[in-house]
């Protein structure tokens, strides 16, 4: 069925990904026109550690194909470019996306944020009321649940009825739980959007925008929490590189 929505960006294929090769315009155009048309739209932003992820776990990997893949990061970037010949026209991370729709979607949306701690997703809340007053957050609940509490969270959500909902509760549980779950979710658009209340909560402060710009946000991330990003960016940044190489002569040796 033609959605008249711009899906048919070409894509980068990463291993097992499809991760779409869009603009920031293009993925808000594509949010813009889920919600008008009330089409469900399940977006995964892929990074390094995402990707990663996906190769070492063939069910993640199963998980990801279940949802629209977009782009985050200068890992990703560099793997498109090793592999495909293209970079990506936009960095798509969450926490410069979410704004982007916020700001220019052009009508109120009704959001629901899923995630962190309870102080922190309420001053999420608190800052996208603040910040973008033209929306609506309709809920806002801790990502602090067990499997057997899911059917009580999606009550939750489908009382409120959102357009936008976004689960911030790392990789691989906030797409699997999206994926998992949307029959009986009733919200429109579903975002995993990993560390964005954290940003929004203010307890922990994004990179200058010259260090992201050169793309280095991950060693500002990495120089503030060293004990949980340790073993993701001075293990798993190797171990990515690595698989990439795997990737690109695998094959090739494979068929020798």
């Amino acid at each position: 069925m033609d959605l008249n929505l711009p899906i048919r960006a070409g894509t980068s294929p990463i291993g097992p990904l499809a991760i779409l090769r869009m603009s920031s315009e293009e993925a808000v155009q594509l949010v813009r026109s889920s919600v008008q048309m009330s089409y469900p739209l399940d977006i995964a932003i892929c990074n390094a550690h995402t990707t990663l992820t996906a190769l070492d776990n063939p069910a993640f990997a199963e998980t990801l194909r279940h949802m629209t893949l977009l782009n985050d990061g200068i890992g990703v970037d560099l793997a498109s470019r090793f592999l495909n010949g293209k970079s990506f026209p936009d960095n798509l991370n969450g926490t410069d996306l979410i704004p982007d729709i916020l700001t220019e979607v052009g009508f109120p949306l009704k959001i629901f944020l899923l995630g962190a701690t309870d102080r922190h997703v309420q001053l999420a809340k608190k800052h996208i009321e603040t910040v973008y007053p033209m929306h609506h957050v309709v809920g806002a609940r801790n990502g602090y649940f067990d499997l057997g509490e899911c059917s009580h969270v999606c009550e939750q959500i489908n009382r409120a009825r959102p357009d936008l909902l976004l689960v911030g509760m790392g990789n691989p549980r906030q797409e699997k739980f999206i994926v998992e779950n949307r029959v009986r979710l009733n919200a429109t658009v579903a975002i995993g959007v990993g560390a964005l209340f954290d940003f929004m909560s203010g307890s922990v402060v994004r990179a200058p925008k010259f260090v992201q710009s050169i793309g280095l946000e991950w060693l500002f991330r990495l120089l503030q929490e060293p004990r949980r990003l340790f073993r993701r960016y001075i293990i798993g940044i190797p171990r990515f590189f690595i698989a990439l190489l795997k990737l690109k002569f695998g094959k090739s040796d494979t068929e020798n």
